[in-house]
């Protein structure tokens, strides 16, 4: 045989692809994804019925006064206060959403478009501060607006991003001296 026709016959045709066993393996997988989507909703549905005693949630009074401050930007979420990580979900205050804060002499009033809003009375601020870091989102240091406030028998961190960073500062020193006057008020009645 001529060195030509050994090569023509060496030559095999190409495997065909098997689609039963890859149709198998996709569908096996989006079962998968499927599964573990259900019981990340199952987990946050069930941490929502853990803090079912947690009473609801202000909301802001028909008078309110001026606005001392006012804020646009995100609400990255609220956590049991000095537990970055301890999210709570109830009543909403797990939803990630836009935001618009307004302060005024009776309050933070927390406005979220597409989520529920809320109100928190000037009575029961504790603490405003920067942080790096709230439920699963971390920023550089200093970048998250974190607002301490009493409800019910727990105390709560919530987070604020403002569109403008430099806003922070300013709203730390305003909440503060807030708490610092009402807290001297308190004590000379």
């Amino acid at each position: 045989m001529t060195p030509v026709l050994l090569l023509a016959a060496e030559k095999e045709s190409a495997q065909v692809t098997d689609w039963a066993a890859r149709i198998g393996w996709v569908v096996g997988l989006a079962l998968f994804v499927a599964l573990v989507y259900w019981l990340m909703r199952e987990g946050w549905k069930w941490r929502g019925t853990l803090q079912g005693d947690l009473p609801e949630l202000p909301t802001t009074p028909d008078e309110t006064g001026p606005a001392r401050l006012t804020m646009s930007g995100r609400y990255h979420g609220s956590t049991t206060a000095g537990q970055w990580l301890d999210r709570i979900v109830a009543h909403g205050l797990g939803t990630r959403s836009r935001a618009e804060l307004t302060l005024t002499d009776a309050g933070l009033d927390v406005v979220r478009p597409g989520a529920s809003d809320f109100f928190v009375p000037a009575a029961q601020l504790r603490e405003a501060r920067l942080d790096k870091g709230i439920a699963g989102k971390v920023l550089t240091e200093g970048g998250l607006l974190i607002v301490t406030w009493a409800h019910g028998d727990r105390l709560i961190d919530s987070g604020f991003r403002s569109d403008h960073a430099a806003e922070h500062h300013e709203w730390v020193e305003n909440v503060n001296s807030m708490i610092e006057t009402n807290t001297r008020e308190g004590a000379e009645r």
